[in-house]
């Protein structure tokens, strides 16, 4: 852990379509902040074209003490996968429908207490990990999670109902698909009903699928939720909503350094709540320490 570093210039990625806040407002409270505290500011606003080349070009022309993503889990990886390696810490003013990562690193969900650690916080280094060279840095997933997630992202609709609607469609008629992984401590062949690679704890839904999982310990988990019969969903997602999910027995879990998933019915996946489309053979890669975050003293987290 290192100590408060002094910000005099910083950049903020605004995704504008994120969240119900209103972003000239967000925009007008956040110079304000800056021009309090004596730092310089530059805002990016996120379109959808070419963000993430338009976001390093920024980076690379001007030295910034940090880089702050407002907005949800896609905004947070897109900047922060460009930060990885970097001396520039990563901040999080959380926006999204879920802000999973900003809650693991119990990062003040209110807009007002996150807009604070522009000028009043500690650095951490957490790690990162790689999906055939595809950076995650909080939760990514095959199988009935990942589906839900592209509904949700082709739907119009934002928020934890119509994400919790769409999971009750595709439940009843969801079949476990069949996967191989191989890792550098255990391997596995079998049907799962999901797939998560865990670098952190939960989903921005707070369903904890990594109750114990630790984000700079040089390691991530495997979790498996294998296949289990229907009446049997409930219970389960009891004990997601209630940091237990370990304790079922329809769970399994490898913690590793490095793996392989071979996804043999080519399933969808996701990485940090974007969907995406790799190869039938992912290889996962841990990259230990590898980004800086930005984090509430101890005394002041939630």
């Amino acid at each position: 852990m290192e100590e408060q570093k002094k910000h005099h210039n910083i950049l903020v990625v605004i995704n504008p379509i994120s969240g119900d806040v209103e972003k000239e407002a967000l925009e007008e409270e956040i110079m304000e902040k800056c021009k309090e505290h004596h730092i310089n500011c530059d805002i990016y606003r996120t379109t959808g074209e070419d963000d993430k080349h338009k976001i390093k070009t920024m980076l690379a022309n001007k030295k910034y003490d940090a880089a702050y993503a407002a907005g949800g889990d896609g905004t947070v990886n897109i900047l922060g996968s460009l930060l990885i390696n970097t001396n520039t810490p990563l901040g999080i003013i959380p926006l999204g429908s879920g802000n999973g990562l900003s809650k693991d690193l119990n990062i003040p969900q209110d807009t007002e207490d996150a807009l604070d650690l522009i000028h009043n916080h500690i650095i951490r280094n957490i790690d990162t990990i790689t999906i055939n060279g595809v950076p995650s840095i909080h939760l990514s997933d095959l199988g009935f999670n990942a589906l839900v997630v592209k509904r949700f992202c082709e739907g119009d609709s934002r928020g934890p109902s119509s994400y919790a609607w769409i999971a009750l469609q595709e439940y009843m008629g969801y079949v476990p698909k069949h996967y191989r992984i191989e890792t550098d401590v255990d391997t596995f062949e079998g049907e799962a009903f999901m797939v998560t690679i865990a670098n952190a704890n939960a989903f921005g839904s707070n369903a904890n699928i990594n109750p114990n999982g630790i984000l700079n310990d040089g390691k991530f988990e495997i979790c498996l939720i294998e296949p289990f019969p229907k009446p049997a969903g409930l219970g389960i997602l009891y004990k997601l909503y209630t940091d237990s999910i370990d304790t079922s027995v329809y769970t399994r879990k490898i913690s590793c350094r490095r793996a392989t998933i071979y996804n043999l019915d080519h399933e969808v996946m996701h990485i940090d709540g974007e969907p995406v489309e790799l190869e039938n053979e992912l290889k996962v890669e841990m990259h230990p320490k590898s980004l800086k975050v930005i984090l509430p003293h101890p005394e002041t987290e939630e």
